[in-house]
């Protein structure tokens, strides 16, 4: 059986855009996974601020930086909603991974009595894993969603916005 020109370009044409949108997922989550951690170390080692303060501070500025790169890199080719939209979405979502992180960091703190700064590191590392797989599932499904079915993808402008 053979395919239609079509069927297997448009196959083609959903890698590309998946392959996209998983790197450069991937790329905007270790820079802001390294923001978080640089911001979380210098607030509670240099600044002396709280360990859940810390924790509240560089996943909100980690948070806003994400929200820009996702939308205007690798969500790029996705519908537009409006940012307003986007950007509640994106907070409630990464609201809920911060309470997350802030919970596993407060109870190795405090429950458990560590205040080394490497065991709450530690801690604040595993709450980023564990909430990054739920969070591009969110993202694609809720806050960048797909076009509409019948819609054209975008033009290869979008693609041509992949770097390799």
């Amino acid at each position: 059986m053979r395919r239609g020109r079509t069927g297997g370009g448009r196959l083609r044409t959903t890698r590309r855009l998946l392959l996209k949108e998983v790197s450069a997922f991937g790329v905007v989550g270790i820079a802001c996974f390294l923001l978080d951690v640089g911001l979380f170390q210098l607030c509670y080692d240099v600044l002396g601020i709280g360990a859940v303060t810390a924790k509240l501070l560089s996943t909100s500025i980690s948070m806003t930086v994400a929200y820009f790169a996702h939308r205007h890199w690798s969500f790029s080719h996705r519908a537009r909603t409006g940012m307003r939209r986007e950007y509640v979405l994106f907070t409630v979502i990464n609201g809920a991974a911060l309470l997350l992180g802030m919970a596993v960091v407060a109870i190795v703190r405090y429950p458990l009595g560590q205040d080394g700064s490497a065991v709450l590191q530690t801690a604040n590392v595993t709450a980023i894993v564990l909430s990054t797989a739920l969070r591009y599932l969110a993202y694609r499904r809720w806050v960048f969603p797909a076009h509409e079915a019948g819609q054209p993808l975008p033009a290869t402008a979008a693609d041509a916005r992949v770097v390799a």
